[in-house]
């Protein structure tokens, strides 16, 4: 648990004191993402997140909305190689090739999924529980994830094993992994029952 110090509200202790950290874990971590362009988006960003920090990434998401024409799942999936191009000389994103191209794959493999992939990536919501007590109690993956990364890669999806699956699912709402007496807990609860 952490508090930031002028508000004394309990937080989750990733949260810490940066302010994109607080702000992302008070207005959008573990809230319900629907819509296959919003899921998309954050598939991607939990891709090019993996070896780096969480922080990074939100510092630069902006300039991947714009690099990514807004994560719209049509306009990446008609990236070509001019396009990754562009994008490997982006300074305002993080620059690799084999992530770049798996962004651009997996908007193809969307546009395959039947129903949509926000409808795929909801089969895996969690039921609500009580809550983890310690960050300790939060796990890298689950059985769940395992399965979600599975049926992922079986569409064609790259970069999604099991603990950046259980990222997307905790980041998306797919489970409420805020910690027992966290200022956000109930209120994400609350929306994921609703």
């Amino acid at each position: 648990m952490v508090t930031v110090p002028g508000d004394g509200l309990i937080r989750c202790g990733w949260a810490g004191t940066a302010p994109d950290y607080v702000a992302y874990h008070d207005e959008e971590w573990g809230r319900p993402v629907r819509g296959d362009d919003l899921v998309f988006e954050r598939i991607t960003l939990e891709a090019f997140q993996s070896g780096l920090s969480w922080l990074t990434i939100l510092r630069k998401r902006d300039n991947f909305r714009k690099a990514f024409s807004g994560f719209s799942i049509p306009a990446v999936a008609a990236f070509d190689e001019g396009d990754v191009e562009r994008l490997l000389a982006d300074t305002g994103i993080v620059r690799n090739r084999a992530k770049i191209e798996a962004a651009v794959a997996n908007a193809r493999a969307a546009l395959e999924v039947p129903g949509g992939l926000s409808a795929l990536v909801w089969k895996y919501a969690e039921v609500p529980g009580r809550g983890p007590a310690t960050p300790a109690d939060i796990p890298a993956r689950t059985p769940g994830s395992t399965a979600l990364a599975k049926e992922l890669k079986k569409y064609g999806f790259r970069f999604v094993g099991p603990t950046t699956a259980y990222a997307l699912m905790q980041a998306i709402g797919l489970v409420n992994d805020h910690i027992a007496g966290c200022h956000v807990r109930e209120a994400v609860e609350a929306l994921r029952r609703a």
